[in-house]
């Protein structure tokens, strides 16, 4: 099991952009800018995004990438995915052929950890992390 910069750069840009596409299409550009994350890198990032759904795009002057859907309707999951990242804790990948070609004595533990962790990522949206990020906010400034 392991996160990559490549998922973690991609869940921040996502938010980026939920946060401030009101005021039209956010450019790679900016998000590098914002975020301090290499354009190319970002490049990369977003072909897979866009390839995935969960990006649109307008070429030429004023344009740039949106989100394709509501905030509330993209996952964690969603975006890890599209990446390409593996989020699997068990040394098979599930394929039961841990040790020697049979199941590890802890398999199940391993599975059960994975299920866990990709349920998780589901049921947050970029909208939850907008949110929770705006009330910590209130709390430190109130």
């Amino acid at each position: 099991m392991k996160l990559t910069s490549k998922g973690r750069y991609a869940v921040t840009a996502m938010l980026d952009i939920a946060l401030n596409q009101a005021s039209g299409p956010i450019t790679l550009s900016m998000i590098s800018e914002r975020q301090d994350i290499s354009l190319s890198y970002l490049e990369q990032i977003f072909a897979k995004l866009k390839k995935s759904d969960l990006v649109l795009s307008a070429r030429g002057p004023g344009g740039g990438y949106r989100l394709s859907r509501d905030a509330s309707q993209i996952s964690v999951s969603q975006i890890i995915t599209a990446m390409n990242e593996n989020m699997d804790s068990r040394k098979c990948k599930g394929k039961q052929n841990c040790q020697g070609g049979v199941e590890c004595l802890s398999h199940e533990l391993w599975s059960d950890l994975s299920d866990m962790i990709d349920g998780f990522l589901e049921h947050i949206s970029l909208q939850q992390l907008i949110d929770k990020r705006s009330k910590v906010k209130e709390i430190k400034f109130a």
